[in-house]
């Protein structure tokens, strides 16, 4: 595969996020990108696959479709995987494992296509299959159609790289940045979160608002691929500039623990100069000086901690602190409970599609700003 032909790119996402994530690569400049049910697709080169792991917020996994064959039975899935130029992309010295799925089509049994699969690709490329290697390939055998496509991402994106400490219910890194996004964030304004946990809301509004690449700090599987070019991809890597934000960000939580891991996840990402962390509950909570922004909070919602009953009161105190001392500033609460974000008292606009998160839905709900 010529590294500078264009194919179709695949990016994961998570259910409900896909028409936000479509916006953002749309923002980014990549081409024609067209949400689908479970992700985003467009079409680019190795060079814009590079670019999506580094500098796409929303998308958990980068899949370059490097080809595809029809196949009826398991002797014809072999044939033509022998046949298959697998040396254009990857590489027989590095370690692979192959994931099949099938739908609709003569070839049903997922593990026996792997096994054909992976025996061509020892026989015939010389490749070595571990199922713990970074290198993926994943083949979907959809309507008899069999589909290529290596994941150029390895560890999910929602892994920055620079975050070792994590709270009892984190927010994944790439569903923070769209819901920021959904509140109209872009890093022109302060951020407050009054249950601020690991800290991911506000070290993902610092990085938007200084300019820093969310795969800075990270390796990718693409690195281990024939198509990759080492300096070209240092160049790419180099090209932020960052800046000194106009705006700071404000993060404090009940929890002393929580406010040590913030702290700490600020300083590795970069971004701990223009976050201030402070240990007090929401209720002590005052609005910095200078221009409303956002307050944006991911608070408990009792399908992963604690009685829910109990939270009702919390979400009522909540929304009483907002309308009291933030007149101007607008609010998004994420949670999976309705009832729980009525209980704020707070006037929500429609809310966007739910969002699968950890085994639950979760939905923002945003307000205008507070008068």
């Amino acid at each position: 595969m010529n590294t500078a032909a264009t194919f179709e790119i695949f990016l994961s996402v998570a259910p409900g996020l896909e028409a936000t994530v479509c916006d953002e690569v749309r923002e980014k400049g990549f081409a024609d990108p067209v949400a689908v049910p479970g992700g985003v697709t467009f079409t680019g080169n190795w060079s814009d696959v590079w670019r999506a792991n580094l500098e796409l917020r929303g998308a958990g996994r980068v899949l370059a479709r490097i080809g595809g064959f029809m196949a009826f039975h398991l002797a014809q899935l072999d044939k033509r995987s022998r046949k298959f130029a697998w040396g254009e992309v990857l590489r027989a010295d590095v370690p692979l494992r192959v994931e099949v799925t099938c739908h609709k089509s003569k070839i049903y049994h997922a593990g026996a296509a792997a096994q054909r699969i992976e025996t061509a690709l020892r026989e015939d490329f010389g490749a070595t299959i571990m199922p713990e290697a970074a290198v993926c390939l994943k083949v979907r055998i959809d309507d008899n159609n069999v589909l290529l496509s290596v994941d150029t991402s390895g560890e999910s994106l929602h892994k920055r790289g620079h975050k070792a400490a994590v709270g009892k219910a984190p927010m994944r890194e790439t569903l923070a940045a769209m819901f920021l996004s959904q509140c109209g964030f872009a890093g022109q304004e302060p951020v407050v979160d009054p249950m601020c946990g690991s800290g991911t809301f506000l070290i993902e509004a610092a990085e938007i608002a200084v300019g820093l690449h969310p795969g800075r700090d990270r390796n990718f599987a693409f690195e281990q691929l024939a198509t990759f070019d080492p300096a070209a991809w240092d160049r790419m890597r180099k090209s932020a500039t960052p800046t000194t934000p106009p705006v700071r960000f404000y993060g404090s939580d009940r929890d002393a623990g929580a406010i040590r891991m913030s702290t700490q996840n600020a300083e590795r990402a970069g971004v701990g100069d223009v976050i201030t962390f402070a240990n007090h509950a929401f209720s002590d909570l005052t609005p910095p000086e200078g221009t409303p922004g956002l307050v944006i909070v991911n608070p408990p919602y009792g399908g992963r901690i604690g009685n829910k009953k109990l939270l009702f009161g919390l979400y009522a105190a909540l929304g009483q602190v907002l309308k009291e001392r933030f007149a101007g500033w607008r609010v998004g609460i994420v949670t999976s409970d309705r009832g729980l974000a009525k209980a704020t008292g707070l006037t929500f606009l429609p809310q966007g599609p739910s969002v699968a998160h950890g085994g639950l839905k979760v939905t923002l709900f945003r307000t205008e700003p507070l008068r």
